[in-house]
């Protein structure tokens, strides 16, 4: 592996950072950063969660000013004074927090500030359309300019993003996990994307945590670690293995899969017919004691849509639900948790943080009532010891309880999210794409964190769209397709293949009833029946 130690200097760079340094309040996020990016190249910029990516390239787009260091355009200093000044030299970035106007259309969302309009006073609303529609359609994107973004999902928002930033004439990319809601069909549209921004006056950088994702798109990838420059390392030269240990100082080793729940465990959850009028067809499963039950499924598929009815959080029309041999009924989510049952969202900012408050009342907020009151006052000193403990049990990264959540970096923010419901204490734990944004090395804490609670005892549901992850960390995985379980397979007999035939088989061509998979008398179907079916 031939790690560059300094920057190239073969050339003139089309962007380069010398010597950047930038501190916040009690951390510091970056010290001595170096990084260029050459014409005509896709540039990887990788690192744990806290080594300070987002926060350089948010320098590099005028967001932040920095405390010392000095970035070049084309050979010319470079000094960005604000977002907009950055637009106008070509440096287009897209965030990983999404920076939308829910209320407004695709099209005013993505040429905000640039509308045609008719005379002085009046948008031209179909002009517009028609302006949003070419670009659209030159992407090959799948987008309908006059829908609102707050109606849209979160994987088409993501391409809004996309639009957005190549509305402008951008010289410069600046993509900051911009695939982490895409399925694999719309990351291959965005790669050809990306391969046909890059020309001679062009250059792209290129943010991810998916490893097969930057050996495919990347020329050179540059890795920071706690906020200083590593090194940077030819793509087609080096190993993937070789770029993780670089960003995280370690080998990554990864664990076996789990074994078997044995059918004799008791039965924690059981769920007989759930529907619901938007997608939901017939539902059915079991979740044993100490199990972790996979979902696996295409994008739209419906295993979001089970983990929200399950909780209450959308209106069930039809079905079940049984919790310890009893019937239960859930209105909405604060019944779910005082049946014990905790849903960690896929959207951990906007659902399970509030990102303004601290560590310590982000891990409180589920229990203050039961757990900190006393005769309407707040017992502030349990609550931050039991805050405090949470984060050593968890091993949560933060200067103190008193860190403001927005501040943590994503791993650190999904265990604090974790930690809350732990503190609850439920028995059945629903991860939405727990290791979303996330890091490697995080990404093994919370695999370590959820076999751990399994072995405690406690149910999961785990949904995620990685079929590795799916694999790797599940006992039983079922697959949806279109609101329905089209099939259901155990850890031993489970394959990337049988898990696709699965989630792209139609309800009505399965063979086995989907209403009844899950029950002990319904034999799991097993990868074999996947190839038979496959050869019709």
């Amino acid at each position: 592996m031939d790690v560059a130690q300094v920057p190239s200097q073969r050339g003139v760079p089309l962007l380069r950072a010398e010597g950047v340094s930038k501190s916040f309040p009690g951390v510091r996020a970056l010290s001595d950063v170096h990084l260029d990016l050459r014409h005509n190249e896709v540039l990887g910029l990788v690192g744990e969660n806290g080594a300070g990516k987002s926060t350089l390239m948010k320098l590099l787009s005028g967001i932040y000013t920095a405390d010392e260091g000095e970035f070049y355009l084309n050979g010319e200093r470079l000094e960005v004074t604000g977002p907009k000044q950055a637009q106008e030299l070509g440096i287009s970035i897209i965030h990983q927090e999404f920076n939308l106007m829910p209320d407004l259309t695709v099209a005013q969302n993505i040429f905000i500030g640039r509308e045609p309009r008719s005379g002085r006073f009046f948008l031209n609303e179909r002009g517009l359309n028609a302006r949003a529609m070419e670009l659209i359609e030159r992407l090959q994107l799948s987008l309908d300019p006059t829908r609102t973004v707050a109606s849209l999902t979160v994987a088409k928002q993501q391409m809004v993003e996309i639009a957005k930033a190549l509305s402008y004439d951008a010289k410069v990319l600046i993509m900051d996990e911009p695939t982490a809601a895409l399925n694999e069909t719309e990351v291959a549209a965005l790669h050809d994307l990306i391969r046909r921004f890059k020309r001679p006056d062009t250059g792209a950088i290129y943010i991810s945590h998916r490893m097969d994702e930057l050996k495919a798109i990347t020329d050179r990838v540059t890795v920071l670690r706690d906020g200083q420059y590593v090194g940077t390392v030819d793509t087609a030269r080096t190993t993937m293995k070789e770029v993780i240990s670089l960003m995280v100082g370690r080998t990554i080793v990864g664990d076996a899969k789990p074994e078997g729940v044995r059918e004799e465990r008791e039965v924690l959850l059981e769920v007989r017919g759930l529907s619901t009028k938007a997608l939901l067809k017939d539902v059915s499963f079991d979740l044993r004691k100490g199990e972790i039950l996979g979902f696996a499924g295409l994008m739209g598929a419906g295993r979001t849509e089970v983990a929200r009815a399950i909780v209450g959080a959308d209106k069930v029309d039809s079905g079940t639900i049984t919790l310890r041999g009893e019937r239960v009924s859930i209105r909405n989510p604060a019944d779910a948790a005082k049946h014990r049952i905790g849903y960690l969202s896929e959207d951990r900012k906007q659902f399970g943080l509030l990102l303004e408050q601290d560590v310590n009342a982000n891990i409180a907020l589920s229990s203050l009532r039961d757990l900190f009151s006393s005769f309407g006052f707040m017992r502030d000193k349990t609550m931050r010891a039991r805050s405090r403990q949470s984060v050593s049990a968890l091993r949560i990264k933060t200067p103190s309880i008193h860190q403001t959540a927005k501040n943590l970096s994503g791993g650190n923010q999904q265990k604090v999210v974790i930690a809350k419901w732990l503190l609850r204490d439920c028995d059945i734990l629903i991860f939405d794409e727990p290791t979303r944004g996330i890091d490697v090395g995080a990404k093994e804490e919370i695999y370590r964190l959820l076999n751990e609670l399994a072995q405690q005892g406690k149910s999961i549901i785990m949904i995620s769209s990685e079929l590795p992850e799916i694999l790797r960390m599940s006992h039983r995985i079922v697959v949806m397709s279109e609101g329905r379980i089209t099939g259901m397979l155990s850890a031993e007999e489970a394959t990337q293949e049988s898990v696709m035939h699965y989630a792209t088989l139609r309800p009505d061509e399965n063979p086995a009833d989907a209403a009844e998979l899950g029950l002990d008398e319904i034999e799991t179907p097993h990868p074999q029946t996947a190839e038979k079916a496959g050869e019709r």
